[in-house]
């Protein structure tokens, strides 16, 4: 197998070596190779291919950290075809939190998710898919 060097805070490293002795795992590498499979699977689901989508993605950062509220602004800017939708929240006395509804194919919308993950700073990156077809055939009352 290769060996890869790879940096990342204290912080997570320490939250990674937990995880492994919690859960089992070998060591960290096992707890990264298994994340960076999941990882590269996430937009491989076959059922969502060639077929209209929606998305939610949330981003939590701290809000003294304005170059990420600059590099989301940019995005939004960027994928205007893209993102239907965008919120700007304040939470808790550190954070901001950045809301995106997406609307298009599963490439667009994995490549926009992919640039937010590799903002540098983000906290947290979270987002749900959703074929929009799905809701096609329900009646409205």
């Amino acid at each position: 197998m290769t060996v890869v060097s790879v940096s990342m805070p204290e912080e997570l490293l320490e939250r990674i070596d937990s995880f492994a002795g919690e859960h089992g795992y070998t060591g960290r590498s096992e707890v990264v190779r298994e994340a960076a499979r999941n990882l590269l699977g996430e937009f491989e689901d076959k059922k969502l291919e060639d077929r209209d989508l929606m998305a939610v993605v949330t981003v939590i950062f701290d809000y003294e950290t304005t170059a990420v509220e600059e590099r989301m602004m940019g995005l939004r800017h960027e994928y205007e075809g893209l993102v239907k939708s965008n919120f700007h929240n304040h939470v808790g006395n550190h954070y901001c939190m950045e809301l995106f509804v997406l609307e298009g194919q599963l490439s667009d919308i994995s490549t926009f998710v992919g640039k937010i993950r590799a903002t540098r700073d983000t906290l947290s990156v979270d987002y749900s898919v959703m074929p929009v077809d799905e809701f096609t055939g329900i009646v409205e009352e």
